[in-house]
């Protein structure tokens, strides 16, 4: 068996043995049972894009990634929305200097350390994180939103601008303190990924936990990959849709969805976004609409996936991805 069945075969049994089964019960308590990340952490999934020599198949086959993503998001989006935080601190941890490299790489990959990130706050506006050297350390000041997994991660990829627009990647540990405060965020959907904003009020910390630095610019050109992956997220969403349907139907828009994401040009992603996520949604409308009245009952998969379908046509978002759905919307 080769190495990409083997990713996917885990991903898929995962999904529809651990993940599934329990996804109603997810959405209705707003909590994610601990041993999914500790059966996803078993089976090796945390370390999916560390590098082959760290035991996984680092960023090279972005389609089985994308694939093992949309398997797993076919089982209960909340958990993987928690999960998929995880992938891009791995990478970052595995191209940073090599004390960083040797002190992190290898708990992330094994999922002893479970990770998340903040990173929406190293872009310009309201709310920018600025780093500040310190005796000892460095102090992070400002805000960021769109923290994920707070309160079920250990650990924080945390990116703060300085005065000269270098962007500091620190990892930090994930948790309230005195000068560090997480506010939940009301969610439409995936109530339970624990997503959160996070104020920063001179925060400390130690002048080992910097990771590495960037300039701004050229961290700003490497967006590409998590936006792509985020697609992932409704072919998956989608599959199991059609699934619950036993329709084919949907089989070949699926896979041209796929293909289009592989195959996307930074200049093209917004559209091929676009595309995966109105696909889920027409799924789940579908789904809706023919279980019929009883979908409103909480017990029923096509309510559940109705609003995680909204929450996929808006979530990650950029300019340009939601021009490209309302010209598809015609609007």
């Amino acid at each position: 068996m080769t190495v990409t069945r083997d990713w996917l075969a885990t991903a898929q049994r995962v999904a529809d043995e651990t993940l599934f089964p329990a996804a109603l019960d997810v959405d209705h308590t707003g909590r994610i049972p601990r041993g999914h990340f500790d059966v996803l952490a078993a089976e090796g999934m945390y370390g999916l894009t560390a590098p082959p020599e760290a035991g996984g198949i680092g960023r090279d086959r972005f389609d089985v990634i994308g694939d093992v993503v949309a398997a797993l998001a076919g089982g209960c989006l909340a958990t993987t929305f928690v999960w998929i935080q995880h992938l891009g601190p791995v990478l970052a941890i595995a191209a940073a200097p090599p004390a960083a490299r040797q002190r992190w790489l290898e708990p992330l990959a094994r999922g002893q350390r479970r990770a998340g990130i903040a990173l929406a706050g190293i872009r310009p506006g309201a709310g920018r994180i600025h780093v500040a050297p310190v005796h000892g350390g460095y102090e992070l000041t400002g805000e960021t939103a769109w923290v994920t997994g707070w309160g079920l991660i250990d650990t924080l990829l945390v990116g703060a601008v300085d005065n000269d627009d270098l962007v500091h990647f620190f990892v930090m540990d994930a948790r309230d303190s005195e000068t560090l405060t997480a506010t939940p965020t009301h969610l439409l959907a995936v109530q339970a990924s624990n997503t959160v904003t996070l104020r920063f009020d001179r925060h400390g910390i130690a002048a080992d936990r910097l990771s590495h630095t960037q300039p701004y610019a050229d961290w700003a050109g490497t967006d590409a990959f998590g936006s792509t992956l985020n697609g992932f997220l409704s072919i998956g969403f989608a599959t199991r849709c059609a699934a619950l349907l036993g329709a084919d139907d949907l089989a070949d828009g699926i896979a041209a969805a796929r293909q289009a994401l592989l195959e996307a040009t930074e200049a093209q992603i917004p559209a091929a976004r676009a595309t995966a996520s109105l696909l889920a949604a027409r799924a789940a409308t579908e789904l809706l609409v023919r279980t019929g009245s009883r979908s409103i009952l909480a017990d029923q998969q096509a309510g559940r996936l109705y609003r995680e379908a909204g929450f996929l046509l808006v979530f990650g978002s950029r300019p340009a991805i939601k021009q490209a759905l309302l010209d598809r919307l015609g609007s």
